[in-house]
């Protein structure tokens, strides 16, 4: 599915990754392979910033329903000068991250812009609780929709009560969020004057196989022999998945917590999807500089003290470090590499053995208290992509590494967790596409990066639409990169875009 989540007590993926940019502003819901527990141990940063709360409606297209809720906001009025504009950062699927409110590439635009800055956290995700639980009826709630109108509602407010509602104010979101970041645009013109969408899939679609390919293509940029060697492995532990008297040795391999029991097509589907997560984790978020986050969080005495110096557990695990341990002959065949990179990956995240049971994923993701184990974030964004966007990332094309996760095997798991069909699946997202446009996105002052070794970058914006809606296609870079903060390693396009957007910005403000 777009978003894994187990042991989690919050857990990010879109993978759809999707998040994390970083958790929240940028999209964190969709982690497949070990980075999931990456939150497990980054999740506890204290709000270096004031909790801040504001009433919002709980359904905004009823107007008979006058229920209302405390949803999460952070402020930072460092930059502003006045008669600035207004920047706001858009929470995405998982809890907002407040170090988004102390360093990131929107701060250095807000310094040089006099901007007032805000970031909003998505309703159902982190500590915005519009509900008693998650359970599916109660989930009608969680939609893009409704969230873009908290954003609508939240900007009037604040407009009026913060004498703020002249100001020019810029939206700002990396993945799921970039989505949100020009839809706001598109949907409330008389609200936001401009939006910069990073990596923003704008278009839904049930069956996204061009995710895998992009994998495929990420991995040979660093050695054509790569993706070829995880095919032949992939393909080997598909080979041996048919054969019972090979569960003891895979049990083995890849340290599983049980013994290994394949007793529908569903039990193999989930064990090679999360295999394959691994890689597909590392293209997306490869070589970013999410390692800010954690950093900043240890700096002000707040969360866990890693073993490592590393920033955000596992971001030294790279593109180039995952082909090196596959195009390693002395560990053993593709297959055994294959493993070697899986425990390579469970030492990484402290992961001493591997849950691969398909019916404790339906467990968790099926428990409904906002204490459950899928509640911070993996049951909320997968019924997103079950009513609204789909995104899965299927092993239905050729041209790809991977076996063993078709679409069938995602879509199924809308109807168990939600009760919402393959047919229903198909329309929401046709839907999806008809209310926001899709590809043929029509709006100005919105622009679009996107990075080449992002698989994300397939569903978004990565040529001008018009001069008014350009794209910003970065060479070389993953998921939400521009996002991050500046560093002396960045490449000099990544330098340029992030120069680029500012150039947009300073003219659309003036």
């Amino acid at each position: 599915m777009a978003f894994q989540t187990h042991d989690l007590p919050l857990c990010k993926v879109l993978v759809v990754c999707f998040g994390l940019c970083g958790l929240a502003p940028v999209g964190e819901g969709r982690f497949r392979g070990f980075r999931k527990f990456e939150v497990v141990q980054g999740s506890n940063q204290e709000a270096v910033f004031e909790e801040l709360w504001f009433t919002q409606k709980l359904d905004h297209f009823n107007g008979a329903d006058s229920r209302v809720w405390k949803q999460r906001y952070f402020v930072n009025e460092a930059f502003y000068k006045p008669g600035g504009p207004v920047f706001l950062m858009i929470g995405g699927e998982g809890p907002a991250n407040p170090a988004w409110m102390k360093e990131g590439a929107w701060l250095t635009y807000a310094e040089k812009l006099g901007a007032l800055c805000l970031m909003l956290e998505h309703r159902f995700y982190g500590k915005s609780h519009p509900t008693a639980d998650l359970s599916t009826d109660n989930l009608r709630f969680l939609s893009s929709r409704q969230a873009l109108a908290d954003l609508a509602h939240f900007r009037t407010v604040m407009g009026e009560t913060r004498g703020l509602t002249n100001r020019k104010w810029v939206a700002f979101g990396g993945s799921y969020p970039g989505s949100l970041a020009a839809w706001f645009r598109l949907k409330y013109p008389h609200l936001v004057h401009a939006s910069v969408a990073t990596s923003a899939p704008v278009f839904a679609t049930v069956n996204f196989p061009e995710y895998l390919e992009v994998v495929w293509r990420s991995l040979a940029s660093e050695n054509a022999d790569c993706p070829v060697l995880v095919k032949k492995a992939s393909d080997t532990l598909v080979e041996r998945l048919k054969d019972p008297k090979t569960f003891e040795n895979i049990t083995k391999d890849f340290n599983l917590c049980s013994p290994l029991q394949i007793q529908s097509e569903m039990d193999s589907a989930y064990l090679l999807e999360m295999l394959a997560g691994n890689f597909m984790d590392v293209v997306q978020y490869n070589e970013d500089n999410r390692g800010f986050e954690e950093k900043r969080a240890r700096s002000e005495g707040h969360g866990p003290q890693p073993s490592t110096n590393l920033g955000v557990v596992g971001t030294n695990v790279t593109i180039k470090v995952l082909c090196g341990v596959m195009s390693d002959a002395s560990l053993g065949d593709p297959y055994a590499r294959y493993a070697a990179v899986a425990r390579l990956m469970m030492e990484t995240f402290s992961v001493k053995c591997l849950d691969t049971s398909f019916s404790n994923y339906v467990r968790d993701m099926t428990n409904t208290s906002w204490d459950g184990p899928a509640a911070g974030g993996g049951r909320q964004w997968v019924y997103q992509t079950c009513s609204e966007f789909g995104f899965y990332q299927s092993t239905d094309s050729p041209n790809q590494p991977f076996s063993g996760f078709p679409l069938g095997y995602q879509v199924k798991q809308c109807a168990s967790f939600y009760n919402i069909s393959a047919e229903e699946v198909a329309e929401a997202v046709a839907q999806t596409n008809e209310y926001y446009g899709g590809y043929e996105i029509r709006s100005s002052r919105i622009v679009f990066p996107n990075g080449s070794i992002d698989p994300w970058h397939a569903l978004g914006i990565t040529q001008d639409i018009t001069a008014e809606l350009p794209a910003v296609f970065i060479k070389g870079t993953a998921h939400c990169a521009n996002m991050y903060p500046a560093r002396s390693q960045d490449l000099p396009q990544l330098s340029e875009a992030r120069d680029r957007i500012f150039l947009l910005l300073q003219r659309w403000l003036k």
